[in-house]
């Protein structure tokens, strides 16, 4: 049985990266002179959480309108690439381009091109047809007219109510439809969108959210706040906050993308609303984190055939096509293992720094009959198939692999990776790991893991805290 899509509806861009450096002003202005830039293009808008949900390993659909222009060509070639199924409506007019010139992972200008939306053709049949069988909707909207199209609409509001909706909005867009699941609004547009609400502070985010939620019928509100994290209303209870693990540095273009995919991936799987914003408060911050939207890479031309691995291939599977892709274009694959039962902030620190090493991580991760015989009968508190949703929520992990033995040597064997990081108070020589990647050119490497923090050290707590 083939994989229900995740479907995402919007407006598709060309992004444009021109990386280069800086070592001289201007003779003739006192501006920098950015020398040998090179180009890196991906896709932009809504292609972008759409291109972001294909690398977690779903199935997508992006409904949009492409030009018959150059740039629209490269995006079509990006999205095949990223294997992005495209109901494509048409576009009259250029395509839109987002142009970044950089130095060093920063910004120093930005040109926009074709920012006057063209004319998008017909949209009803197209729409339904996309939406025949979704598992999820995420509409992104970049106000340049298309989630405001009358067919558009009717084709949302034709979808059963158990097909969940989330709504990217735009101050420039159309509300979203009546019944979305969750709408995600950053913290500016929710102040635009419930002007006569003022403060700046959390009562007064909570007070907008509301405002909003009601105005558009929609089941929950999720503010997302920046390094602060998200508030998430749904009707009159009390709101709902999620913190950001905290971070230094990073690039937050894309976030908004990285955290709307997230949540309607994460509604797709049956996650509750407040599970699917924490989730993907998680996945946006370790974005942000890694270097954001710079970091998407794709081949400029797409494969020249198609991808022959089923929709429904095998954690394995998803494991050895990704380490291809990531060695055509020269990258270092990274390999970590462990139980990850009650995923605590000493396992996020350490997929980090694991994910730092290389292009790709991968989580070696013990199956529930496995962390039994390690860890004794009250063992794993969480299920295998919870612990692979959170940590595949992660935007620091590629893919979670599940072994049945003691130590992930079998699986290793076949991923056989550049690099295999493990945290905790270890030597070299007590991991078999490293006897192993050692016999294929890899290295073994011990990360620092944060003190204090373990799962039996949870497990206790609860205990004393509960007999007194």
């Amino acid at each position: 049985m083939t994989r229900a899509p995740l479907v995402v509806i919007g407006d598709a861009l060309l992004d444009r990266d021109l990386d280069g450096r800086v070592e001289r002003l201007a003779p003739d202005a006192p501006v920098p002179v950015v020398d040998d830039p090179a180009e890196r293009r991906r896709p932009g808008g809504a292609a972008l959480a759409a291109t972001l949900a294909a690398l977690d390993g779903r199935a997508v659909v992006l409904v949009t309108a492409l030009a018959a222009d150059e740039a629209g060509a490269a995006l079509r070639g990006l999205l095949e690439a990223a294997r992005v199924e495209v109901a494509d409506l048409g576009l009259t007019g250029p395509t839109p381009e987002k142009i970044r010139v950089r130095v060093e992972g920063r910004s120093l200008l930005r040109l926009d091109r074709a920012t006057r939306p063209g004319r998008v053709g017909p949209t009803g049949d197209a729409a339904r047809r996309a939406l025949a069988g979704a598992a999820a909707v995420l509409v992104a909207d970049y106000g340049r007219g298309l989630a405001a199209g009358p067919g558009i609409r009717a084709a949302l509001a034709g979808l059963p109510a158990r097909v969940p909706v989330v709504w990217d909005p735009h101050p420039r867009g159309p509300a979203p439809v009546p019944g979305a699941r969750l709408a995600t609004p950053n913290r500016a547009e929710a102040a635009r969108f419930a002007p006569d609400v003022p403060g700046g502070d959390l009562a007064a985010v909570t007070a907008r959210a509301r405002l909003v939620a009601e105005r558009w019928a929609a089941a929950g509100v999720a503010v997302t706040l920046g390094p602060g994290g998200a508030l998430l209303v749904q009707g009159a209870g009390a709101p709902m906050v999620m913190p950001a693990p905290p971070t230094t540095g990073g690039d937050p273009c894309g976030a908004g993308d990285r955290f709307a995919a997230t949540a309607a991936g994460l509604l797709a799987d049956g996650a509750l609303p407040s599970e699917a914003v924490a989730g993907a408060v998680a996945a946006a911050s370790a974005f942000v984190a890694t270097g954001g939207a710079a970091t998407v890479h794709l081949p400029l031309t797409p494969p020249s055939a198609p991808d022959p691995t089923p929709p429904l291939a095998s954690p394995l599977e998803r494991g050895l096509r990704r380490i291809a892709a990531v060695r055509a274009q020269g990258g270092t694959v990274v390999a970590t293992g462990g139980c990850f039962d009650l995923l605590h902030a000493g396992h996020v620190a350490t997929l980090r720094a694991a994910r730092a090493l290389g292009d790709c991580l991968l989580v070696c991760l013990n199956s529930d009959d496995s962390v039994r015989r390690l860890k004794g009968p009250g063992r794993p508190l969480v299920r295998l198939a919870d612990r692979i949703a959170v940590l595949e929520a992660l935007g620091c992990v590629d893919v979670v692999v599940p072994f049945d033995e003691r130590t992930p040597e079998v699986v290793l064997r076949r991923l056989r990776p550049d690099v295999f990081a493990k945290g905790g108070d270890y030597a070299l020589a007590d991991l078999p790991e490293a006897a192993l990647l050692a016999t294929w050119g890899g290295q073994a490497v011990v990360l620092p893991y944060l003190e204090g923090r373990s799962t039996t050290q949870l497990m206790k707590e609860v205990v004393r805290r509960d007999s007194h």
